[in-house]
């Protein structure tokens, strides 16, 4: 497994806001989206027993799989070695993948179409849908999606995070207030963490 980083911060957006987890980032993503905010390009490659070790220095057991796109490389035997170790464990995915069984919460920033949404989580018991929004991107019906918990629009920042000049979009924000205003079984997340500049 290769893996670009581990680190203990709080959630920073979506249902889990506000919670302490330990975060493993995954390298790699089978996408390349042009808003991505996140440098997953390179890592180094772990052990499963490595691995664990270093998520247990972080001393809590809220485990975030992200990336990139986790589901790479994320298998069901690395998830059920940290169910057995009392870990609780989400994963930030693309909805390219069908998730490995045993996650007690997935959360999905779907990058693909219906079909391929609903044949990756038919039958699979979803956290959320947290759409990122902006102008030209296309948001789906609630109806039209597989049964999630709950529903996000995320108001894409302005700018790219590598440059440190990446800005709230108020016009990204109205975007969502609209589509919340005709539905209001969306709701919105905002990336509170660069506001509160947490990482």
């Amino acid at each position: 497994m290769i893996v670009r980083e581990i680190f203990t911060s709080l959630q920073g957006e979506g249902a889990n806001f506000g919670r302490l987890a330990t975060f493993v980032r995954l390298s790699g993503c089978n996408l390349s989206c042009d808003f991505c905010d996140t440098d997953f390009s390179f890592g180094e490659k772990y052990t499963l027993d490595r691995l664990v070790s270093e998520v247990r220095k972080e001393g809590t057991f809220f485990l975030i799989w992200t990336g990139g796109e986790p589901l790479l490389q994320l298998t069901e035997e690395t998830v059920l070695r940290f169910k057995s170790l009392g870990y609780r464990q989400a994963v930030e995915t693309n909805g390219t993948m069908r998730p490995p069984k045993g996650l007690d919460y997935i959360s999905c920033s779907p990058k693909v179409d219906l079909p391929t949404l609903w044949k990756n989580f038919d039958g699979i018991e979803v956290g959320e849908f947290r759409y990122p929004v902006a102008n030209g991107l296309e948001i789906p019906s609630v109806d039209d999606l597989p049964l999630a918990r709950n529903y996000f629009l995320s108001p894409i920042f302005e700018g790219k995070a590598d440059s440190g000049k990446e800005l709230f979009s108020q016009d990204n924000l109205a975007l969502c207030m609209d589509l919340i205003r005709k539905d209001p079984r969306w709701r919105l997340s905002v990336q509170m963490h660069k506001f509160l500049r947490i990482s």
